[in-house]
C-alpha cells in the first residue's frame, strides 16, 4: 500500500520553510499532496492558482517527482478521507504551533479516525507567511524567504 502524505495551509504565500517540510515528507513518503486550503473566512493576499502552479514548480525544480499541489476549499480530514489519504503532516516551529496544531489534530482525528497527525519540525523558527507578506509590505526583499517560483508571482 502506496503512503501517502497530505500537508496542508494557505500559503499566502508559500515560504522556504514550507518547502523544507515538503522536501522532508517527500523523502519520507511514497507521494506527497500539498494543499493550498482555501480559507473562506480569509481575503487571500495571493492568487491561490497561481501560488498553486508555483508550488508545483518549486517541487519539480528540487526534482520531487512525488509531490503535487492542489486547491481545496473543504475539510482536511474529508479531503484524506475521499482520496485514501492516512498521514497529515504539520511543520513545527515552537511549542505554540505545537499546541495549536494538537487541537486541530484531535478535530481531524473526529471526523477522520483513520487519519494520522505526523509533526516535522521546521528548520527556520521564524519565518511564516505573515512575516513575508509583512516585509513585502514596507517593501524589503523576500527572495530568500521563499522559492524562486514563488518570487516571480510576489512581484509587482
Amino acid at each position: 500500500m502506496r503512503k501517502i502524505a497530505l500537508y496542508a495551509g494557505s500559503f499566502d504565500p508559500y515560504t522556504c520553510g514550507h518547502h523544507a517540510i515538503v522536501r522532508k515528507a517527500a523523502a519520507l513518503f511514497d507521494e506527497v499532496v500539498v494543499m493550498l486550503a482555501v480559507n473562506t473566512q480569509k481575503r487571500r493576499a495571493f492568487d491561490a492558482e497561481a501560488m498553486r502552479a508555483a508550488i508545483g514548480d518549486a517541487a519539480r525544480a528540487d526534482g520531487l517527482a512525488n509531490v503535487r499541489a492542489v486547491v481545496y476549499d473543504g475539510l482536511v480530514a474529508d479531503y484524506c478521507a475521499a482520496e485514501g489519504i492516512r498521514y497529515y503532516v504539520r511543520g513545527l516551529r515552537n511549542n505554540m504551533d505545537y499546541d495549536y496544531e494538537e487541537n486541530i489534530a484531535r478535530i481531524n482525528h473526529r471526523i477522520n479516525p483513520a487519519l494520522e497527525t505526523l509533526y516535522l519540525r521546521a528548520d527556520d523558527d521564524v519565518m511564516s507567511s505573515s512575516m513575508v507578506r509583512e516585509l513585502l509590505r514596507f517593501g524589503k526583499p523576500v527572495d530568500d524567504c521563499v522559492p524562486p517560483s514563488v518570487a516571480r508571482i510576489l512581484r509587482p
